[in-house]
């Protein structure tokens, strides 16, 4: 399995936009804290959180097609489960939908790390030790707030067998702990 240093070299060679990157960062530190909670693969899972968007500039981040260039980077350097999760995170490609925790994992995972940097920057201070989950499960509630983000895939938490409050506690305090490399 590739190293996390390599790894990170790698995004960095496939994905140039510093907002993308700092989303790869937040799914990374949320992968690993709920892989923790599940007493699963910490490396793998944060491995897959980091990885997950590798391809979305080589797709133009085309919802047909962003998540099908990844098996083609990442086969050999990250294990087959964490590929195929990556795979499942935007169904709308068609080549898998979602079955494993793994899977509603990383579509939960990666997903609520938007709706928290949202609301990190409502605030005035624009810091995410500013947000309470209160605020998340709140906002969640607002179709209009930073209404790209799928409030179905962040529910898949549930599939977790995780509440949204338990849940988003979970990614709040792991994104908390990463704030100067997200710039929040």
């Amino acid at each position: 399995m590739i190293e996390r240093k390599n790894a990170v070299e790698l995004l960095g060679k496939h994905v140039k936009n510093e907002n993308m990157l700092r989303h790869c960062l937040a799914s990374e530190a949320v992968m690993q804290a709920i892989a923790q909670k599940l007493s699963e693969d910490e490396s793998s899972w944060g491995l897959a959180g980091l990885l997950h968007d590798i391809d979305v500039e080589i797709t133009n981040g085309d919802s047909l097609t962003h998540g099908t260039k990844s098996r083609e980077i990442l086969n050999g350097l990250i294990s087959e489960e964490a590929i195929c999760a990556i795979e499942a995170h935007n169904e709308a490609t068609g080549v898998r939908k979602r079955q494993t925790k793994f899977d509603h994992a990383l579509a939960a995972g990666e997903t609520i790390t938007g709706l928290i940097t949202a609301t990190a920057l409502v605030y005035p201070d624009k810091k995410i030790a500013s947000v309470k989950v209160k605020s998340i499960t709140k906002r969640m509630k607002e179709k209009l707030f930073a209404a790209s983000v799928k409030r179905e895939n962040i529910m898949e938490c549930e599939k977790l067998g995780m509440s949204l409050d338990e849940f988003a506690e979970i990614s709040l305090e792991a994104m908390k702990s990463i704030s100067d490399e997200l710039g929040l």
